[in-house]
């Protein structure tokens, strides 16, 4: 029991104390700081691996700070000025001019891109304005983002639907008929589709 007893001693003794040992007149291994015998031997230490007293009460705290990144600006409003929604485009070309908004101005480094039913339109940039052409005729959605340098969504506006409709050559040729002035002046007034003038002298006979 005595012999257990001086190896607790020892154990929690600091790291940087010398312990020696000895046998005692009684046959007893002593362990002790102090070399009280000359037939004391110092006892050599290994080196002490410090730990905290919860190694991971800090990992989380590190963890969250490597995985910590800047938070994305947040603009207070964005939307597609023109067309309006539920707008009606006629263009026989399928044409169409979008603008859009954002409070505040567009942040350096930011860029717009316009999405026509879920797909990008052109390369994201600066601009807020957008042409479009030949769009197919029927009922289409709109939506803008803007993506910060490292091409993340910053913003995003909900689709906003229009409507193109893409008059016909022979729709327009009904409203107003070709003349022939018109013909190779008007697209729907092709040159091959004018009529042949009829040859003035050919009334007298």
């Amino acid at each position: 029991m005595k012999f257990w007893l001086l190896v607790a001693c020892f154990v929690a003794l600091p790291a940087m104390a010398e312990v020696f040992t000895y046998v005692d007149a009684q046959g007893n291994r002593v362990y002790t700081d102090q070399p009280a015998s000359g037939k004391a031997k110092r006892v050599p230490i290994a080196t002490s691996n410090r730990m905290p007293a919860n190694p991971t009460a800090t990992a989380p705290f590190i963890a969250a700070q490597k995985n910590e990144e800047p938070a994305l600006f947040r603009y207070d409003m964005l939307r597609v000025l023109v067309p309006e929604p539920d707008a009606t485009i006629r263009s026989s070309a399928g044409e169409l001019i979008v603008s859009v908004t954002s409070e505040p101005g567009l942040q350096r480094g930011h860029r717009y891109r316009l999405l026509l039913d879920g797909q990008p339109t052109a390369e994201p940039g600066p601009s807020p304005v957008f042409a479009l052409s030949n769009i197919d005729r029927g009922s289409h959605n709109l939506s803008v983002e803007i993506l910060d340098e490292q091409g993340r969504i910053v913003e995003r506006t909900a689709n906003q639907p229009f409507h193109m409709l893409r008059i016909s050559l022979a729709q327009k040729r009904q409203v107003k008929p070709c003349t022939l002035t018109d013909y190779g002046q008007r697209p729907e007034c092709p040159l091959k589709d004018k009529p042949e003038e009829k040859n003035p002298f050919l009334r007298f006979f």
